[in-house]
């Protein structure tokens, strides 16, 4: 039967429209469910992209004829890095023109991320979330797992645009007209359903760890101190329409969904990455510092907004130089964190870095030291290994995709290697479970 106005009502939108309903569908089972919600919500989504990973890549696996291969660019499966591309020069693309520099930032950029915590912050939840420390141990090691077949889905979809769609200039429309071109009926709605929840899932965890940090950090200690548990959660609610409000707001003020990706994810990271690694890695680093580098780092990215021509390699490396500065002369300029808490944190976490003053003054014993420099030891191993496995298992679904099978077996082969060892270096010296 057809019923012209609920046609209308399910096709005649502009796309602004639909992403501010699905916003809308979010923000809602974020505000009623709370970290329940997003957390069974992720699980579910999970799967949907998973199978839609699986169905993107396996259709491009079967389209890559040898006639495609061969239109590919010339070194494409290579991993050089090429340092200038001078056809970008003079394009709406120039910020790309310095490949290698952009690379290197972001590479940078992660480790740094990194070396601060988690990658998001929004992870904090899920580890604090955890039952004990072999639980959020596990979470961080099976999340990389999970996001294994989302690699493949990269692929394909890099390998489809490149051997069959032609004379577009838009970036943004490459996945567009790879779904519509080479997905069937029924299969598009699952691969789109994915593609939906997996930013639905980022969506939500940004908005709820938002909201908490909203919550807890600035209304509760400054404006009601003594507030109860079930007014924390009403104000919650409106935390989180505020954020996704803001968000819209900002959204709305770009031209495209690059630049505000490159933004948040280079720009404004950039200005709150050394303070979180500051606090892990230096005795001296307060709040006072902490608060005047992000503050001074994120006030810096938002100027820059308004300079949307400056490639990242330039930006990052100013805007981390001023945080820095910022963080530093902060801590030094107001009284250091109680020895009491240095010490018990020192205790408890046996920190890298600059913690001389606080190792000291802890006095550990004989057993500890040695204990602490096989821990560090056992650590930096893990972590190359823990490295090695990673980029060897992302590039292996990669390569299978391009029918590059002998690289793609190679780089299975390491990373299985990898998690091998890491069985008897870390999982066998996880904490047991309380």
């Amino acid at each position: 039967m057809d019923i012209p106005w609920i046609q209308a009502l399910l096709t005649d939108h502009k796309a602004a429209f639909l992403a501010v309903v699905i916003i809308g569908i979010t923000t809602l089972y974020v505000v009623l469910g709370g970290l329940f919600s997003v957390v069974v919500t992720d699980v579910i989504q999970t799967v949907v992209l998973t199978l839609s990973s699986l169905i993107i890549s396996g259709i491009a696996w079967s389209k890559l004829t040898p006639d495609a291969v061969s239109r590919l660019p010339k070194d494409f499966a290579s991993l050089g890095i090429p340092w200038r591309l001078p056809e970008f020069s003079d394009t709406t693309n120039a910020q790309f023109e310095f490949f290698g520099a952009m690379v290197i930032i972001w590479v940078m950029k992660g480790l740094l991320m990194n070396a601060g915590g988690p990658a998001q912050m929004y992870d904090f939840q899920r580890f604090l979330a955890a039952r004990d420390d072999r639980d959020a141990a596990k979470i961080g090691a099976s999340w990389s797992g999970f996001l294994l077949v989302r690699w493949a889905m990269v692929m394909g979809i890099v390998l489809l645009a490149l051997t069959g769609v032609t004379g577009v200039t838009d970036s943004e429309r490459v996945m567009p007209l790879v779904l519509r071109d080479y997905l069937p009926l029924g299969v598009r709605g699952i691969v789109i359903a994915g593609l939906l929840a997996a930013f639905m899932s980022t969506f939500s965890s940004t908005v709820n760890s938002g909201a908490s940090f909203i919550v807890r950090d600035i209304w509760q200690p400054y404006f009601r101190p003594k507030a109860t548990a079930e007014q924390a959660v009403r104000f919650s609610y409106w935390a989180t329409v505020l954020l996704v409000v803001l968000g819209l707001v900002i959204g709305f003020q770009s031209e495209s969904i690059a630049e505000i990706w490159n933004w948040m994810m280079v720009t404004l990271g950039a200005g709150v990455i050394i303070p979180n690694v500051l606090r892990w890695y230096w005795w001296r680093m307060n709040g006072w510092g902490y608060a005047l580098g992000t503050l001074g780092g994120m006030a810096l990215a938002a100027i820059v907004l308004f300079f949307d021509t400056l490639p990242v390699y330039v930006v990052f490396p100013l805007i981390v130089t001023v945080s820095f500065l910022l963080s530093v002369l902060g801590s030094l300029l107001t009284a250091p964190v109680e020895k009491e808490v240095l010490v018990s944190f020192y205790r408890s976490v046996r920190p890298f870095g600059l913690w001389r003053p606080v190792k000291e003054l802890t006095r550990l014993s004989a057993e500890e030291r040695a204990s602490k420099a096989e821990n560090v030891r056992l650590t930096v191993l893990n972590v190359l290994l823990g490295m090695v496995a990673i980029a060897s298992l992302y590039l292996f679904p990669m390569y299978l995709v391009g029918h590059w099978y002998r690289s793609s077996f190679l780089c299975l082969g390491i990373g299985l290697l990898a998690v091998f060892i890491l069985r008897f270096t870390w999982f066998r010296n996880l904490p047991r479970s309380a």
